[in-house]
């Protein structure tokens, strides 16, 4: 398997990007809701103009990905984190610059009747 973060990307990271939204496959999941959790990391194309302008026109505006990020995680509700990441990663791959990412959705609060500290998907997508 080859690596879609190539040697000749650099990366936007963005962690802990919160949303209330109402996914699952159990009816009180979709009644009450919970708190969602996103982990993003962009592989993106060279951000040396960016740096060199201080040009936001350069690069990736991670507000904006963040934004979508939540209206997607508070967006209609889906059954599995699986939809959820791949509709999120699909987005991010929408933002100029963007040409991999890898994507993890955190269920902090998912219905498992055994003690755990999270549970989650993580998808890597690449145009």
């Amino acid at each position: 398997m080859t690596d879609v973060f190539s040697k000749d990307l650099d990366r936007i990271v963005l962690k802990g990007v919160r949303g209330r939204g109402f996914h699952g496959v159990l009816p009180e999941e979709r009644e009450t809701g919970q708190e969602f959790l996103v982990d993003v990391t962009m592989g993106v194309l060279s951000i040396s103009k960016a740096a060199k302008t201080d040009d936001l026109r350069h690069t990736v505006d991670y507000s904006g990905v963040a934004t979508a990020i939540v209206e997607i995680l508070e967006g209609p509700p889906v059954n599995l984190l699986e939809t959820l990441a791949t509709r999120i990663a699909e987005r991010c791959l929408q933002f100029d610059y963007v040409r991999a990412v890898t994507v993890t959705v955190h269920k902090p609060n998912a219905p498992i009747p055994v003690p755990f500290s999270d549970v989650g998907v993580r998808i890597t997508r690449a145009r």
